[in-house]
Parts: C-alpha cells; sequence; structure tokens
C-alpha cells in the first residue's frame, strides 16, 4: 500500500480553501470517501492523520478547510473567534460544507455514490449538520461532538448517523444528549450515540490535555471509537 496526499485549492466566495486529500495510489478506479471536518482550530495534523488512517482502509480521505486556506487558530480565544461566526450563520457554514464535498465528489479517485462526512468537536457538529440538511452522502459521523441542536423542522434525515461522546464531556452534558436523541428521532434518523463512561472532550486527540476545558485524551475510547467507526463505514460502502 502507497498512501499518496496532496492538497486541493479552490475558490469560494472570492476566498482561497484548500483540502488534503490521501488515497492508496496501488488501487485503481474510483472509491468511496470520507470527508473530515476539522475541530474548532482548523485543519491541522489530527485530521489529517485520519484522512490518511481512511487511506489504509481502502477508500479517499478527505480532510476539508472550513475556516479559508492559512485560517488557523492556536489559543482558545483564537479559535472561538473562529467558529463563532459559523455558529451564528449556519447557513454560510453550510455552504463552506457543501462546497467542500463537492470538492471532494470532483477527484478522479472518488465514488461519488459511496460518500460519508466525519467531524471532530465543531467538526462533529459540522457532520451532523450535513445529516440534518441531507447532504449527497450515505452517512454522517461525530467524534466528541458539539451537537448544536437547531430543533429545526425538516424531512427525515436519510443519510445514517453516529456518534460518539465522552459521558463527562462538559460541551455535551446529559441535557445535550438528550436534545441530539430527541431531535434525531423525530427526524427518524437512523441513529447511533456511543457514549465512554469516565470520558471527557477531545478524547481522540492525543495533544488534549486540558483540565481547565475539560480536555483529555483517552486511548481505550479512541481505539474503541475507531473500530465502530471502521465497522460504521463498511455498512455504509459494502
Amino acid at each position: 500500500m502507497t498512501v499518496t496526499t496532496k492538497l486541493v485549492e479552490y475558490d469560494l466566495g472570492g476566498a482561497p480553501y484548500d483540502g488534503f486529500v490521501a488515497w492508496d495510489d496501488e488501487q485503481s478506479g474510483p472509491r468511496p470517501a470520507v470527508m473530515i471536518c476539522h475541530a474548532w482550530g482548523g485543519r491541522k495534523e489530527h485530521e489529517e492523520i485520519a484522512a490518511k488512517r481512511i487511506a489504509e482502509l481502502g477508500y479517499v480521505g478527505f480532510s476539508a478547510d472550513v475556516f479559508g486556506k492559512g485560517r488557523r487558530g492556536n489559543t482558545t480565544e483564537e479559535c472561538q473567534a473562529l467558529i463563532t461566526p459559523l455558529l451564528e450563520e449556519r447557513d454560510e457554514l453550510r455552504t463552506r460544507l457543501l462546497a467542500a464535498l463537492g470538492q471532494m465528489k470532483a477527484l478522479d479517485e472518488v465514488d461519488v455514490d459511496r460518500t460519508a462526512v466525519s467531524g471532530y468537536c465543531f467538526g462533529g457538529l459540522c457532520a451532523l449538520d450535513m445529516g440534518r440538511i441531507n447532504a449527497p452522502v450515505l452517512g454522517v459521523t461525530a467524534f466528541h461532538s458539539l451537537f448544536g441542536t437547531t430543533n429545526e423542522e425538516g424531512d427525515d434525515i436519510k443519510p445514517k448517523v453516529i456518534a460518539f461522546q465522552g459521558y463527562e464531556d462538559p460541551m455535551a452534558g446529559t441535557d445535550d444528549q438528550r436534545a441530539f436523541t430527541d431531535e434525531m428521532t423525530a427526524r427518524k434518523a437512523d441513529w447511533q450515540l456511543h457514549l465512554y463512561g469516565g470520558v471527557k472532550h477531545a478524547f481522540t486527540n492525543q495533544d488534549a490535555n486540558n483540565p481547565d476545558l475539560g480536555l483529555k485524551y483517552d486511548m481505550t475510547a479512541e481505539a474503541r471509537s475507531w473500530a465502530a467507526f471502521e465497522n460504521f463505514l463498511a455498512e455504509l460502502f459494502d
């Protein structure tokens, strides 16, 4: 297996964006693809590693860029400033997500009929929003997500939905978890919620270690969620 990567640059509304693509160059022909939505700091190594891991499964991994080329946050204040306008203007967020999805589907390596969206933290909300608007994908996955329930009315949610959450995540507590499951049930989604006891926010990120914000890497929860994620993708694509 030879995992190949490249950056795909594109323009949206006069602003530049770039996505990170990973695929197995020893395979030929179109194959299933997963768009990965980044956390509140922008597309970084964590999401690019995920794209490579997806490529190792025989799919295409596309780490999307929601903020714009080179726009990244490192401090809490910088990251919050990046996500706040998009949380307040969800239509704009969804426009950017659909544009990124279109770029992924335009790749020669991608089977346009077999795609999914995944995301981490803020990116988990992005993935769930793609389900909420019935984006043309088979499923959406959220890891330690901001649930961002909207209570918006709409058609039944067609993409399958799976979320992996730490039970002690301060950014998505039991009230948020219940609101999410109520929303998914009301819109007749095929949904799953996996809760990990004693686990906090950002549990898949090995660099996460901020007790004040409730950020803590958890090796066991990461392994369990990734195994379930692989099974979910196999269900969608096989």
